[in-house]
């Protein structure tokens, strides 16, 4: 291709820019290119060979990077996206070239392996090495030192000593091939049903919405896996998206067993040069499989043919920053246009994707019951007007005395307070002083455990004082209300023969996380103490008590799906317990028993809730009936940011069918310094949302330090 062509650049820009290719480059739509901007170089895409802003002026581009180009179906992916979602195009290609090193050309990789040639001077250490390598493939320093059981020292010396070689391997491990009919699993006549109409859905070689909506412990995920078994022997690449990094090692270990290899992943903890080789492998088509977070939806995929959702119903798939997307919509639209199947899965599906079923849009695949002997677990409601905990203590009677006989039958049990840190609120009983955030409209929650008091929302931090600094007395500081850490300390003294495990953002990440989920599940902890973690599809085969303590915590608030999530939650944490042969309970502690969908809760009436939900929504015109969008203006002053919010009341469009509510300081008034105030734009289906806002908003320049930003859709009405 010659001429000038369009370079889309990974950055808040509203439009792609010209350049002009040079004769001696090979140039076509897609390609990765560097390209001048100013005084620095940038990596772009070729987005169109056609040029609306054509000038002398124009520069060349510099190079072709030597990588698969971005496909027809992913520009116009990116190009949906920012459409939809009011963003520039350049920010959305920008959340799928963030793997560092990725446009460098690839650093090789040395190995080593035995020469043959026998070192001088024999140790303990340098016999075991040469009598461990001596069947061993060419192996990385730190391969060999984990294999061999000997320090990087011994191998650098016997290279050196020319006892060991070093050879080149390619750039990246290859990623092994996943086998579809690895290590099968015998399924229920349900689960079989079920297994079958998936494997329709990816024989039909076109676009298709599939809900699994299964209890908990019915064995959704080895429903799904048929689908994926289906999809990699026509060879094509699976997407296998979840709502946690935390859940990410549990699926790996569970997809590895069943396909015989291990899949890529993708979430912000890889290390650069993991993430590096993961990007390439997708690129190349040679990562079949891929487990990740949201962002995995923007890889570069060659031959992408299933994306699966698990735990579809979480919030965790709405991008809070940024680009303002939603992983389980946005999986939806890129099924739709590869043309290739989608499959959600969830025990508490969203009231969206249960809409759109009944719309006719989705097919439904239902689990009724628990995969094997498992039973669901009876659910109980702990009135705290009748039973309330004594004074300084979070637990009643009922339900300590039911954690104390679960432990004495040598059965686990699980204890959840969606707070994290030790307390929400600390003040001081002489003056009355609460501490709060700085920089937010937020109060410091103590974490007890690092002696710190810590903003949730901006991550400010302070130690924990010893006197009030407002009257300075001293021992007046007082904790008020339970978090997961004040629940522990109470565990450990009601309970102190019992292992007690946390399990909470806060307190375990990473690698230690996943050792402790693998410990709880091996029966290592006697008691779970956890926030909303537990609930993500964790199966804990020895737990036979689910302990709620406040119930009532997401109630009263002013979020539209505040009851839908509160149902969610709390069924989830209550279908941790018995997942596996004995029968499980759970005892949920509230203030408000008589509330309908705590009523409904312990009745198992799903579908009632539902219904009852369901009208709620219709009659007041909120999503999934009718469609919102959030605008948050934001400034370091707070008049300034007040008048700008104010000056926008003026340009709003005339509308019959969109209203707009607000300015109005938004509930978290201030974060991170900024003062923040919110409209929110409420309007049918049928509404073009999008069109309004553009024409609201067209050429409205913030200047200063004032912000506006569009989320539609909103899942976070703070």
């Amino acid at each position: 291709m010659a001429g000038v062509v369009q370079v889309l650049l990974p950055l808040a820009l509203d439009e792609a820019y010209s350049y002009s290719v040079p004769e001696n480059l090979d140039i076509n739509i897609g390609d990765f290119v560097l390209v001048p901007l100013g005084t620095r170089e940038i990596v772009g895409v070729v987005w169109s060979d056609k040029s609306t802003r054509i000038s002398a002026r124009i520069r060349d581009i510099i190079e072709r990077i030597d990588l698969p180009p971005l496909t027809a179906i992913q520009r116009k992916f990116i190009n949906w996206i920012a459409d939809y979602y009011l963003s520039p195009p350049g920010m959305v290609l920008r959340g799928g070239m963030r793997a560092k090193g990725i446009f460098e050309p690839p650093r090789q990789r040395l190995a080593y392996r035995l020469t043959g040639k026998q070192p001088d001077r024999i140790t303990p250490q340098r016999q075991r090495l040469l009598n461990e390598a001596r069947d061993l493939p060419a192996m990385t320093r730190s391969e060999l030192a984990g294999v061999t059981g000997v320090s990087v020292g011994v191998i650098n010396g016997l290279v050196k000593l020319g006892v060991l070689e070093a050879v080149e391997l390619p750039p990246f491990a290859p990623f092994a091939r996943p086998d579809p009919a690895g290590n099968l699993v015998v399924l229920s006549k349900s689960q079989a049903k079920a297994a079958k109409t998936l494997r329709q859905s990816i024989s039909a070689n076109s676009f298709s919405v599939t809900l699994i909506d299964g209890v908990t412990g019915s064995g959704k995920t080895e429903v799904y896996f048929e689908a994926m078994a289906a999809a990699i022997a026509k060879g094509r690449q699976v997407l296998l998206l979840l709502p946690e990094i935390a859940l990410t090692s549990t699926f790996i270990n569970r997809v590895e067993q069943r396909f015989a290899a291990p899949p890529a992943e993708w979430h912000s903890e890889l290390r650069p040069r993991e993430r590096e080789r993961v990007w390439r492998g997708v690129a190349s088509g040679q990562a079949q499989i891929v487990v990740g977070a949201r962002s995995a939806l923007f890889l570069p995929w060659q031959k992408l043919g299933l994306i699966i959702v698990d735990e579809e119903h979480e919030p965790a798939f709405k991008q809070a920053d940024g680009v303002a997307y939603h992983a389980r919509d946005m999986s939806v639209v890129y099924g739709l246009l590869g043309k290739f199947p989608v499959i959600l899965a969830s025990a508490t599906p969203s009231l969206e994707s249960l809409v759109n079923v009944d719309n006719g849009k989705y097919a439904h695949v239902t689990l009724k019951n628990r995969h094997g002997n498992a039973e669901l677990p009876d659910i109980s409601l702990i009135d705290m007007r009748t039973n309330p905990p004594s004074s300084g203590s979070w637990l009643s009677d009922p339900l300590a005395d039911a954690v104390t006989q679960t432990l004495e039958d040598g059965n686990q049990a699980l204890l959840f307070l969606n707070r994290r840190g030790y307390a929400p609120l600390t003040l001081c009983r002489t003056c009355g002083h609460r501490f709060h955030c700085a920089h937010c409209s937020s109060w410091l929650v103590e974490h007890r455990f690092r002696n710190q008091l810590i903003c949730h929302h901006c991550g400010h931090s302070e130690p924990v004082p010893q006197i009030c600094p407002e009257c300075e007395s001293e021992g007046s500081l007082v904790p008020c209300g339970p978090g997961i850490e004040r629940l522990a300390e109470e565990a450990a003294l009601r309970f102190p023969d019992a292992a007690i495990a946390i399990l909470s953002s806060d307190i375990a990440r990473g690698k230690s996380l996943h050792q402790m989920i693998t410990d709880i599940a091996r029966g290592k902890y006697d008691l779970i103490i956890g926030t909303q973690l537990v609930a993500k599809g964790h199966h804990f085969p020895n737990l036979t008590l689910a302990g709620i303590i406040d119930a009532d915590l997401a109630l009263e608030t002013t979020d539209p799906r505040a009851g839908e999530r509160t149902w969610q939650l709390l069924a989830q944490v209550s279908g941790r317990a018995g997942r596996g042969d004995k029968p499980g309970k759970a005892l949920v502690q509230t203030y408000m028993p008589e509330h309908p969908l705590l009523q409904a809760l312990a009745a198992g009436d799903h579908d009632g809730f539902l219904a009852h939900e369901k009208q709620i929504r219709l009659a007041a015109g909120l999503p999934p009936y009718g469609q919102l969008a959030g605008i948050i203006i934001s400034g370091t002053d707070q008049n300034q940011a007040q008048s700008f919010a104010m000056a926008l009341v003026g340009r709003i469009p005339k509308s019959a069918d969109i209203s707009v509510l607000g300015p109005a300081p938004a509930p978290l008034s201030q974060i991170r310094g900024r003062y923040r105030f919110r409209f929110l734009v409420k309007c049918s289906r049928q509404s073009n949302i999008q069109a309004f806002i553009s024409q609201w908003l067209a050429d409205v320049t913030p200047k200063g330090s004032l912000r506006l930003s569009v989320d539609i859709d909103p899942y976070n009405f703070l």
